[in-house]
């Protein structure tokens, strides 16, 4: 039972990646290639807000330029859903360069504005309607903690890999604040996008084609290069649910009904919406809630349980958490439940954005 809800909740966090993703890639094209004005570059975060119903070029709206170029993103990423990804080294070491480059720019370049006084966020204090959508975002965020096992593996020596472990959450703490802090304050609460890049293709913000551009299209860059991993990894995810011991599937199966059931669900949530911040928020807190606090919680106990059997009750783990006590695991479950009910009565509550 326990591993199939980890499966479970594996398989919905995954497929709203890809949701995300699929949704991400064509709204950052929308944005930079469609305008009224039909200065591309330098109208996109102007502080108007486009109605999905307004012109792109000629007859054709926004949310069809936005479906036009989800289908060419379907097309051109979604059969690598039927095939193996591998040997993604190089791919993987570009795309972690270019996000380090945009990251730094982004926030050099709300400094910059920030220091010449023409900041123009004055955010406030609290407002408890985001705190469903603050949940979701944080739970997502958690996934730096993905890259914790390629970390620490390779290690010969973990003396101080606590030290080290430490030492890299700092870096990506230090990360978030930066990106966060700079952003609320440099720019109007109403004018920031789903997509923040995008807010720094306006011209009074960095005169620089090169730069705007390469902003306004870092995430088709570096999102395209991460979906085909994904949808491959989910569909291994649902292959390894069904599978039994001594069994294999028939070809189409293997072949057709997996990779069909990865890539068509998500590819279907985006082309009905394209709200990122709602598919985030949704995602992270119920998905990312049992991958970050119930799963991991239950996981905790068995494991306890299993090793005083292993070893027995009289052995000292030299590597004991502060947070050993049976207590820290039943206050993550009600916390992780806490949070489920919270976020679903907001939903229910709030006005629908999907």
């Amino acid at each position: 039972v326990g591993v199939n809800l980890f499966y479970f909740c594996i398989i919905i966090y995954l497929y709203g990646d890809l949701a995300i993703y699929a949704a991400a890639v064509p709204v950052s094209l929308m944005q930079v290639t469609c305008s009224a004005t039909g200065n591309h570059s330098c109208s996109v975060a102007d502080g108007t807000k486009y109605n999905d119903t307004d012109k792109c070029w000629g007859p054709i709206r926004r949310i069809d330029a936005y479906r036009l170029y989800l289908a060419a993103f379907t097309l051109l990423l979604g059969p690598f859903t039927f095939f193996n990804v591998q040997k993604t080294k190089y791919l993987q070491i570009m795309t972690s360069l270019m996000r380090w480059i945009a990251f730094i720019l982004m926030i050099i370049l709300a400094l910059i504005r920030i220091s010449r006084g023409q900041a123009e966020g004055h955010p406030s204090m609290a407002q408890l309607s985001g705190i469903r959508n603050l949940f979701g975002v944080c739970v997502y965020s958690f996934m730096c903690q993905h890259s914790l096992p390629s970390l620490i593996t390779p290690i010969s020596k973990k003396k101080h890999v606590n030290k080290l472990v430490l030492l890299d959450y700092i870096l990506i703490l230090a990360f978030y604040s930066l990106l966060s802090f700079t952003a609320i304050y440099c720019f109007r609460n109403d004018t920031l996008m789903d997509m923040y890049t995008l807010n720094f293709t306006n011209c009074d913000i960095i005169s620089v084609a090169f730069i705007r551009y390469f902003l306004g299209l870092f995430p088709v860059f570096t999102i395209s290069t991460n979906f085909p991993i994904i949808a491959v990894t989910l569909r291994n995810n649902w292959k390894t649910l069904f599978h039994r011991e001594g069994g294999t599937y028939p070809w189409v199966v293997d072949r057709i009904v997996f990779p069909a059931i990865t890539l068509i669900p998500p590819v279907l949530v985006a082309f009905c919406t394209h709200d990122l911040e709602s598919l985030v928020g949704i995602t992270g807190a119920y998905a990312g809630n049992g991958i970050q606090y119930l799963i991991p919680a239950f996981l905790a106990y068995c494991s306890r349980k299993d090793t005083q059997l292993v070893f027995g009750s009289g052995t000292v783990n030299k590597h004991l958490s502060p947070f050993r006590h049976t207590c820290w695991i039943v206050f993550v479950l009600l916390w992780g439940f806490s949070c489920f009910v919270f976020v679903t009565a907001n939903i229910v509550l709030s006005e629908p954005k999907l």
